[in-house]
């Protein structure tokens, strides 16, 4: 019996007694979690996916070698290796836990997103644990909410991106002419995601509140380094989430500065825009011109908190993953000059080499479109669960993940953690057609396959989909074709400046290049 057991010391006897007591009782209490648990997931009718670990000491090393890779910029390779591993049964699905009540499933399997996302959307949201971690610094915004609260977020937001208003494209042409006014002259070197990062801050913060945040004339203004830093700084509190109730022990006070600093940015706009008459303001949102997204809030609630947690959301959403996809964009373009002419070609077909961009033209310009999805189906601006907003789901019911051809259905519980993957899911070659003179193999940039293939519903998810679907992405596909064809019709040639092939994906909130975008443009001869 423990209780006899004689350590050769009282008092540090007791505590070994007592400590060994205690362990056991834990392990037991663990065990039973785990057989009530099994028994449920067998009740369900489904399975468990594959399981690469499911105790601390293997949970603790797969974290830790996620964690390096990610730090190396190869987490979408490192993802790659596991999903290739698998049994053929379970291929595109697996799990993953600490403890017996701490499962994760990952997966890439089209008709898993199709549940999670459309066909089952009420057993998957946020979660209160995502909440907590995310809630300082985006509220009780849309990214951060379940239920009637995330219902009435998305009625805030959803009607001031339902009409193509002539005022967006006029916040376009004036923040977009500014940044090519930054572009050094022919053959000079820039790092033109910097540019793009500043320029979609300015154009979001524009929309948003009427007035830009500057940063193209001065990127190191406290806001904006702010905004930059908190980024990083909710990264690392949401990898340390895993190792909770450790994660506690992790410093908060540059996080809740930075917070801080943005907030005194944003609330003398509110507090401008809630003083406003109700008459005035009834006006103001009815003018294209005069009217801004926070003017919009303003006419629905009253409530500051709630204003400022929508506007930090989309400020978020706006800036960051234009930014990346604009600069993956001329990554990509800058190894094709081929593809350089025929969107130039393009550009001077339907706007000249001094038009102004129109929504009706931009709409018809079908290779602008498809460099656009080619870029998104190469690098999803949100592309991995990992430290991400978007594609990390609690289960807040049990339920079932149908099953695949080939594969069982997965077994779902409540509070378990489902993540889906757009960076693998558009990688799997087992859902493009072969190769052949019209479809180019899937990992080359060919915005040319989209003359001839469009993806099945669900295999394509480069701005999620069911009525969690991004509100903005008609405005976020304007504001880079806009981009795009500004700059053709100045320059028409892009070199790249460093090595090509060096590039890595630094996946965070988004996928951005990890070495920049260092090119030289060169303007075209007038006609």
């Amino acid at each position: 019996m423990i209780s006899s057991v004689n350590l050769g010391g009282g008092s540090a006897g007791t505590l070994l007694t007592y400590g060994l007591l205690i362990l056991i009782l834990y392990t037991a209490y663990q065990l039973a979690v785990a057989a009530k648990r099994n028994a449920t997931i067998r009740k369900l009718g489904g399975q468990r996916a594959y399981s690469i670990c499911n105790n601390p000491v293997t949970a603790s090393r797969h974290v830790l070698q996620t964690i390096k890779m990610s730090n190396k910029n190869k987490i979408a390779e490192a993802y790659d290796e596991i999903f290739n591993s698998l049994p053929p049964e379970s291929r595109h699905v697996y799990e993953h836990q600490f403890l017996p009540g701490s499962r994760t499933i990952e997966t890439r399997e089209p008709s898993h997103i199709k549940a999670i996302l459309a066909g089952d959307f009420h057993s998957f949201g946020k979660g209160p644990n995502f909440h907590k971690i995310w809630s300082p610094f985006l509220g009780d915004s849309i990214f951060t909410t379940d239920g009637k609260l995330w219902h009435n977020s998305r009625s805030l937001i959803r009607p001031m991106f339902m009409t193509d208003r002539i005022s967006d494209l006029i916040i376009f042409e004036r923040q977009i002419e500014k940044m090519i006014t930054h572009i050094p002259p022919s053959g000079q070197t820039i790092d033109i995601m910097d540019l793009f990062f500043r320029m979609t801050m300015d154009v979001t913060t524009d929309f948003l509140l009427g007035e830009s945040a500057n940063s193209l004339d001065n990127p190191n203004s406290e806001f904006t380094f702010a905004f930059n830093d908190v980024l990083s700084r909710q990264m690392r509190l949401t990898v340390f989430r895993i190792f909770r109730p450790f994660d506690k022990l992790a410093s908060h006070t540059e996080y809740y500065r930075d917070i801080k600093t943005i907030e005194e940015f944003i609330m003398p706009y509110i507090k401008r825009t809630l003083a406003i008459p109700s008459e005035e303001l009834e006006k103001l949102t009815k003018s294209d011109s005069e009217t801004t997204f926070l003017h919009n809030l303003a006419r629905f609630t009253q409530d500051p908190k709630v204003i400022r947690d929508q506007l930090i959301a989309v400020l978020l959403a706006g800036r960051d993953t234009t930014a990346a996809t604009l600069s993956w964009a001329f990554y990509e373009l800058a190894a094709y000059p081929d593809k350089v002419d025929r969107l130039r070609a393009e550009v001077l077909e339907f706007v000249g080499e001094r038009g102004t961009p129109t929504y009706e033209i931009l709409k018809n310009m079908k290779y602008l479109r498809y460099t656009l999805q080619e870029t998104l189906r190469l690098h999803p601006a949100v592309p991995l669960n990992v430290l991400t907003t978007s594609l990390m789901k609690e289960a807040l019911a049990d339920t079932v993940l149908p099953s695949a051809p080939g594969a069982p259905s997965i077994s779902v519980l409540k509070g378990d953690t489902v993540c889906y993957n757009p960076m693998s899911i558009h990688g799997r070659r087992d859902l493009y057609p072969p190769v052949s003179e019209k479809f180019a193999d899937p990992s080359v940039f060919s915005p040319e396959r989209w003359y001839s293939w469009q993806p099945k519903p669900w295999e394509y998810i480069p701005f999620n989909g069911g009525p969690r679907i991004c509100p903005g992405q008609n405005f976020a596909m304007t504001e880079m074709a806009y981009c795009i064809v500004r700059m053709l019709q100045k320059y028409d040639r892009i070199e790249y400046r460093g090595d090509w092939y060096a590039q890595q994906d630094k996946m965070a909130v988004i996928s951005r290049p990890a070495l920049g975008v260092p090119v030289a443009f060169y303007e075209a001869k007038k006609n």
